[in-house]
């Protein structure tokens, strides 16, 4: 822990900068019952290091998640993590590693790039993928990008149920772009609705953006909507669940031009939103159109295999208006952590894994819908559903994050999902629940019975 002094006058220097006279004008938008004392941050005095972890301590011991049981989802899971992961993955030769400006040197790096490509395009059946993206909402973004570009078109259709997280970031990404975004709204139960989403498929339109299990959960197959699109030279994104595809049809068995999603599953530990890791797949024809660098396999003169980077698209390495992106890392270390995640449990472990969450969310579906007053989704899922309560979701969610060890009982649709659905329909009583395979039957007992009490109360 560093310690840097500040002088009076260093601190009259930085408020000046800020537009302010005093410390205690940058928490005017701050409730007062929240705002800390204006002198407080001065009048404290120096601490010494002891002292100053104690006080750490002491605030830590005020956070009860940890101790929480998890059926949270959303695009991020619970999911269990060997222990190898955190052991491989600190040694120091790839922690402190950065991007492999001079590959020459950086075998060992290009060559768990190259792999971890190899293992992104037999998860989504695409022929090629990129060394990782920032996160699952950038790698739709990249994706709209590269279908405008290819199709010189700039109408990018989206179904509602894709994550609201992503689409917001889409929104932000492509504001200042000449991109026209179009969001198809949910029917009541948070399916896909074709016919809506079919009607604003026309010609001006570069593609769709679909997603597989949706914010809500369903699995669906959209080898339909890809087949109209085709018709129309519309091309086709679909945001995937890694683990959900050794169980559900692939992106490219449905006929999708790019595969995207989030890898945080995959050996990332859930972390209050990052770092984390978006994944992109697509076809070789449009390998030119990809974000960010590829890794490749070759020989040297004298015929001994070595790794390489083959395509560096970026402003970095040539003529920006030439760069197909302006990503300038690749989140390295966390593709590292998913590539060692889907070596050490292999594809029967990751079948294993897919086919845990999705009988323990089966279980915990019917125990939920067998609550009185309680509606459940009856719609195809992998691990994710959605709930109606004769309560608020919020509220619910609140006193269960109290009762019996404490859960983190979901996420209330309204929070997060109430832009999904068309008018008039209320998501305040809609919760999603989520069960990975770290659940047990006895947790999911324990929740469904506190869930009972909690509606009677």
């Amino acid at each position: 822990m560093s310690y840097v002094s500040i002088t009076p006058e260093q601190r009259q220097e930085m408020l000046r900068v800020c537009g302010v006279s005093a410390i205690g004008e940058l928490f005017a938008d701050v409730p007062a019952s929240l705002a800390p004392p204006a002198d407080e941050f001065w009048e404290t005095g120096g601490l010494s290091e002891l002292e100053v972890l104690a006080e750490c301590e002491r605030l830590t011991s005020k956070n009860h998640t940890a101790a929480m049981t998890s059926f949270l989802g959303g695009g991020f899971y619970d999911h269990y993590i060997p222990a190898a992961i955190d052991a491989i993955t600190s040694r120091s030769e790839f922690y402190t590693s950065y991007t492999p400006y001079q590959p020459e040197l950086s075998q060992g790096t290009l060559q768990a790039i190259y792999e971890y490509q190899s293992q992104i395009c037999r998860l989504t059946g695409m022929e090629i993928s990129n060394a990782s993206l920032y996160d699952g909402g950038t790698a739709i973004f990249e994706a709209c990008n590269m279908a405008a570009a290819h199709t010189s078109r700039r109408k990018i259709v989206v179904d509602k149920g894709v994550n609201p997280i992503y689409r917001k970031m889409l929104r932000a990404h492509s504001a200042g772009l000449d991109i026209e975004i179009v969001e198809i709204p949910v029917l009541g139960g948070g399916s896909l609705d074709r016919g809506g989403f079919a009607g604003a498929v026309d010609d001006s339109a570069a593609a769709v953006v679909l997603q597989n299990p949706n914010f809500f959960g369903i699995v669906d197959d959209h080898s339909d909507i890809v087949d109209k699109c085709k018709e129309k030279g519309v091309m086709t994104i679909q945001s995937v669940y890694p683990v959900a595809l050794a169980l559900i049809k692939t992106p490219a068995e449905q006929g999708f031009d790019i595969a995207v999603g989030e890898g945080q599953s995959l050996g990332i530990p859930l972390s209050f939103g990052g770092p984390y890791l978006g994944f992109i797949g697509t076809k070789k024809t449009l390998v030119r159109r990809m974000p960010g660098r590829i890794a490749a396999r070759a020989e040297d003169v004298n015929g001994k295999p070595g790794f390489v980077l083959s395509l560096q698209a970026r402003e970095q390495h040539i003529r920006r208006e030439k760069a197909t992106s302006n990503i300038c890392t690749n989140s390295a270390l966390c593709a590292l952590r998913a590539h060692i995640y889907l070596s050490l449990i292999g594809k029967e472990g990751l079948t294993e894994v897919a086919s845990l969450c999705h009988n323990k969310a089966i279980y915990a579906r019917e125990r939920i819908g067998s609550v009185p007053g309680v509606k459940v989704s009856k719609q195809p899922i992998f691990n994710e559903f959605l709930v109606e309560l004769p309560m608020g979701a919020l509220e619910c969610v609140r006193a269960l994050a109290g009762v019996g060890g404490g859960f983190a009982a979901g996420i209330p649709a309204g929070l997060f999902g109430g832009d999904c659905f068309g008018a008039g329909v209320n998501t305040d009583n809609m919760l999603i629940v989520a069960v990975t395979e770290k659940r047990t039957k006895e947790e999911i007992d324990s929740f469904v019975d506190n869930l009972a009490q909690v509606i009677k109360l």
